[in-house]
């Protein structure tokens, strides 16, 4: 077999999960070496091989890039037979990661307690809608319940409409980021000695709450309930927003501070209008929000949208244009950082590794593989299964392969 190399290389993470969250997870280590084998049921494939679109050759581009990396072993763990091999698997390895509903372990007799018998410094990433425990623990809890439960959804979209999702899975994705950076610190704490394997317990809804960091302090601390805010962050006292140029593209403006508020007036009314008395202190930015939003408005509209962030950057205040993916395809910044990579013999391409290491980066090996358990009998045999076992294994219907 390959032998995957990077800084995570000498971890093995067996996934268990499913969909986006764990799988995220796995993916974020896969890229930084880690030996990440995918156990998906015989004729059972992740969900993710169907969701989104199909690529020229039939393959789904978000499987692609969520299972890149990853060896893919079809797997029937509930069996007794199935069992023995996951046994096997759960001794060889550092990591087991798993996004199902709590209980679901339980019942199939793989409770924490018998994986850690199996390898006590094993550590299990447990993904639930709402934790292992707790009043809602039992409840299935996707991720936009998630985004919903943690405050993003209130506080964004304008306060007199509909509070708003964003345009991703904000909740599963940072689930996953939350997800590694937990496991990198659990195996962290059995190489200091300060723990054997152990239990990583998260939520769902728990990464965006946590990053979101301020609505719960403002709250309590200054007694203010933070309230969406349309094109502004919530609570802003200072003017930001997105602007239709001449040419139909979007412009996204904003300052962080009073200075930085008066170079963007400046840049958009003048001076003179930039250095009136009420706007030398934020209370005068909050109390003239409209008409800022107006003027704003009617100069971004005048130009087209590159001639508007070079204006803009004369006077150093800060306008970026919204970009859609072709946008991001054809920037020459993105292009230079490597940002955006391809697979030899493939039309899709990924976003790469996050974030750049100098000495060990991230790279991608290979994308998802279309076939489930493209590599059940590599990795079997890898973990010291002779022909004749994996043979049985095929014909019981406990694993498949897809050369068979």
């Amino acid at each position: 077999m390959e032998i995957a190399d990077g800084p995570l290389s000498d971890i093995r993470v067996l996934e268990l999960g499913h969909v986006i969250a764990a799988p995220m997870s796995g993916a974020l280590l896969a890229d930084f070496g880690a030996d990440v084998i995918k156990i998906e049921r015989p004729g059972q494939g992740d969900m993710m091989r169907e969701l989104g679109a199909k690529g020229r050759d039939g393959v789904g581009v978000w499987w692609k890039t969520i299972a890149r990396n990853k060896k893919l072993l079809s797997l029937d763990w509930k069996t007794d037979e199935g069992r023995k091999v996951l046994r096997r698997l759960v001794e060889s390895a550092q990591v087991l990661s798993e996004n199902f509903r709590p209980g679901v372990l339980e019942r199939a007799g793989l409770t924490a307690d018998v994986l850690h018998d199996w390898n006590p410094d094993l550590v299990i990433l447990r993904i639930s809608g709402y934790g292992q425990f707790g009043p809602h623990s039992s409840l299935p809890g996707f991720g936009r319940a998630g985004e919903a439960m943690s405050g993003l959804v209130d506080l964004t979209g304008f306060a007199d409409n509909a509070p708003m999702h964003p345009g991703f899975p904000a909740a599963d994705s940072t689930t996953g980021l939350m997800g590694a950076f937990g496991v990198l610190a659990a195996l962290h704490a059995i190489q200091t000695g300060q723990a054997r394997g152990q239990v990583i317990d998260l939520a769902i809804y728990e990464p965006l709450l946590r990053l979101i960091d301020y609505h719960i302090p403002t709250r309590t601390g200054a007694d203010l309930l933070t309230r969406r805010n349309g094109l502004q962050q919530p609570n802003s006292f200072v003017p930001a927003g997105v602007f239709r140029a001449r040419d139909g593209k979007w412009i996204t403006v904003s300052s962080a501070s009073a200075a930085t508020a008066r170079r963007l007036l400046a840049a958009a009314g003048g001076q003179d209008w930039a250095d009136e008395p009420r706007f030398q202190n934020l209370a005068g930015f909050a109390e003239h929000t409209d008409e800022i939003m107006d003027r704003l408005s009617g100069f971004v509209a005048q130009y087209d949208a590159a001639d508007v962030i070079v204006h803009f950057q004369s006077h150093d205040a800060v306008a970026a244009l919204v970009y859609n993916a072709d946008d991001i395809l054809s920037d020459p910044h993105i292009e230079a950082r490597e940002n955006i990579v391809s697979i030899a013999g493939e039309d899709t391409k990924v976003v790469g590794p996050v974030p750049r290491l100098e000495q060990t980066p991230g790279r991608v090996r290979w994308l998802g593989k279309a076939e489930i358990g493209a590599d059940s009998r590599a990795v079997l045999t890898d973990l010291g299964l002779d022909e004749a076992a994996i043979t049985k294994l095929l014909k019981a219907g406990i694993i498949a392969d897809p050369s068979n």
